[in-house]
C-alpha cells in the first residue's frame, strides 16, 4: 500500500463534470474518499484545480500571465473552502501556498510539510507553482516531489489511462501499466509535459483513476490493478 500520496483533483471534483461553483453531493463524496485514506494512516498532500469557478485562460483579453494568476487564486478559493469542509467532518488540514498571505494558509516550508503530515494533516498545496504559465498539474508534480511522496494521483472522470477518448470512442484502448518512456512514445497526456518530467526525473509513478466511483482512492492505494499507472 502506498502511505505517503499526492492527490491532484480538479475543481470538477467539487462541483460535478460540466458544473460551476459547489456540490454537496459531491462535496460529501470527496470528503469519504479523503477520510478513507487518512484513518489506514495514508500521509495525504492534496492539490486541486479552480475550473468550478474559473479557468483564467477562459478570459480572453486577458494577457496569459494575468489570467493564470486569477486562475491560481481560484485554487486558493477552493482549497480554504475545502479545509473548512474537512475539518468539520473531523479531519486535520493546513493550507500551504506561497501567493497569499492569509491566516488560515502558511508559506510553504519543507520542514512544516514533514511535521504537519507526521502529525496527521492533511495539507493543500494552494496557489499552483506560485507561478503563471504553469498548471496544476505542474504544481501538483512539485509538491509531490517536495512531500516525498510514493505516488501521485491523479483524479479524473475515466477509468485510467487511453489511448483516445473513452467517452467518444468505444474503441478506446486501455493501458493497465506504462513506463514512462512508453507514455511518451504513445503521446498520452497522462499530466502536462513539464509534470511528467518532473515525475520521470524523480522516479514518482503517476497513478488515473475516476474519482467518482465509491472507495476508489483506498482500493487505488491498495491495488496497482485499479486505474493505470505510469511508473518508472
Amino acid at each position: 500500500m502506498y502511505t505517503r500520496v499526492l492527490l491532484k483533483l480538479s475543481g470538477e471534483a467539487l462541483s460535478g463534470e460540466g458544473v460551476k461553483g459547489f456540490s454537496e453531493e459531491k462535496l460529501e463524496h470527496l470528503i469519504s474518499e479523503i477520510k478513507s485514506v487518512v484513518e489506514n494512516n495514508v500521509k495525504l498532500g492534496l492539490v486541486i484545480g479552480a475550473g468550478n469557478l474559473l479557468r483564467g485562460r477562459e478570459l480572453k483579453d486577458l494577457s496569459v500571465e494575468i489570467a493564470d494568476e486569477i486562475g491560481m487564486l481560484g485554487t486558493v478559493i477552493n482549497s480554504l473552502y475545502l479545509k473548512n469542509k474537512l475539518e468539520k467532518s473531523g479531519l486535520k488540514v493546513i493550507i500551504m501556498s506561497q501567493i497569499v498571505n492569509l491566516p488560515a494558509i502558511k508559506p510553504i516550508n519543507y520542514d512544516d510539510i514533514e511535521y504537519h503530515l507526521s502529525k496527521g494533516f492533511v495539507i493543500i498545496f494552494a496557489g499552483g507553482t506560485s507561478n503563471p504559465f504553469f498548471t496544476t498539474d505542474t504544481a501538483a508534480a512539485l509538491r509531490a516531489v517536495e512531500m516525498k511522496a510514493e505516488l501521485i494521483v491523479k483524479a479524473t472522470k475515466v477509468d485510467g489511462i487511453y489511448d483516445k477518448d473513452p467517452k467518444r470512442f468505444p474503441d478506446a484502448k486501455k493501458f493497465e501499466k506504462l513506463s514512462f518512456d512508453e507514455a511518451l512514445e504513445k503521446g498520452l497526456e497522462v499530466l502536462d509535459i513539464e509534470a511528467f518530467s518532473i515525475c520521470k526525473r524523480y522516479k514518482i509513478p503517476i497513478k488515473v483513476i475516476n474519482f467518482f466511483e465509491k472507495n476508489i482512492l483506498l482500493k487505488a492505494l491498495l491495488d496497482d490493478r485499479i486505474g493505470s499507472i505510469v511508473k518508472p
